[in-house]
């Protein structure tokens, strides 16, 4: 099979390509695992933390991807969830160990042996891959192979995020950064809420105006200030600064969720300063997201579906892997996007 591999870490620029295409052989599915045929697989801002350092480190060779669309090719000899030929999904998490306090209580994702599609197993950037059967997801009919790809990890996390946050009708949510993942949690907000306000706070003029059509009811750069306080924040940018930024604009009592595995530091000396009184006083407070669990996905995919949700999609083919995660190092963002891999 065509897979895009990672042999080492480096970092991203115009100039640099960081996965080579290569063949390898087929995977065969273990009892309890299926055999994937890859159709698509989102690009995500995971994948730079990955390749550049900032997550716990990947195994070598790896391939990266881990918003999966595929269908089921073969089956283990003990997996009897799905059929031959049946479209599924396949997320983040690639498993966890099921036994210990986190796992008990639906949350695999703090579970201490918990594995990552794409870093800790071969992912979604190439013709096939397995997983086991209890953490592939059935993906609804009305969504198309290019559509389902981001809604396993830029909208389930983004549905965690929100969750998170305690947002209520009628409150001020703010969305700082507005790439694959905010862009989803606003078409969720206007569901869900109707009468929530969205206020967006990105550095391109094309974002904040993408945000606005999508039905934010205002949107400024990250060091502006809102022209309301802010009830609670999701941050989804990968550096410092905009948390400090959006620390100023929160209500008291409020929450700033950071939808981040790990924050880029400009130099050394770039650290969060935080200035208490300005910043934390008054009962606000700051709460990070990690990974996402099996019921985020399934109870995302279903609203989605309900809400007949639509992500805003660039097509890449798998050769073009590189120019898709340079263009996102590089925030040439409109939606999310996608590899069409067959």
């Amino acid at each position: 099979m065509k897979a895009m591999v990672l042999n080492e870490l480096c970092s991203i620029d115009e100039n640099t390509t960081p996965l080579q295409l290569i063949d390898l052989p087929d995977p065969v599915p273990e009892e309890k695992e299926i055999l994937v045929k890859v159709l698509t697989c989102g690009v995500c801002h995971t994948e730079l933390d990955e390749i550049e350092g900032r997550t716990p480190p990947p195994r070598f060779p790896v391939v990266p991807g881990h918003q999966v669309v595929g269908r089921v090719e073969e089956t283990g000899s003990k997996a009897n969830t799905f059929r031959i030929g049946d479209k599924v999904g396949i997320a983040w998490i690639y498993s966890a160990c099921g036994k210990c306090k986190f796992c008990l209580q639906g949350n695999e994702n703090l579970c201490h042996n918990f594995k990552a599609t794409g870093r800790d197993a071969n992912g979604g950037y190439a013709q096939y891959m397995t997983v086991l059967e209890d953490f592939a997801y059935r993906i609804p009919d009305v969504f198309s192979d290019l559509e389902a790809a981001p809604l396993l990890c830029a909208g389930a996390i983004g549905y965690r995020s929100l969750r998170l946050t305690g947002l209520k009708d009628g409150q001020n949510l703010g969305l700082t950064g507005f790439g694959a993942s905010s862009h989803l949690v606003l078409k969720m907000v206007r569901y869900q809420y109707q009468n929530a306000r969205v206020f967006v706070f990105a550095r391109s003029v094309k974002e904040r105006a993408f945000s606005k059509e999508l039905g934010a009811v205002w949107a400024g750069d990250t060091a502006e200030e809102s022209p309301e306080k802010l009830d609670c924040i999701i941050d989804t940018t990968p550096v410092w600064k905009p948390v400090v930024e959006a620390l100023k604009n929160l209500e008291r009592g409020g929450r700033l969720v950071i939808n981040a595995i790990r924050k880029e530091e400009v130099d050394k000396n770039h650290l969060l300063k935080l200035d208490y009184p300005k910043h934390l006083w008054l009962e606000k407070e700051i709460k990070s997201v990690a990974n996402v669990s099996r019921k985020d996905v399934s109870e995302f995919l279903a609203l989605a579906a309900e809400m007949h949700i639509k992500p805003e999609v660039q097509e890449f083919t798998l050769e073009e892997t590189n120019k898709a995660l340079i263009e996102l190092k590089t925030r040439k963002i409109r939606g999310a996007k996608v590899l069409r891999i067959d």
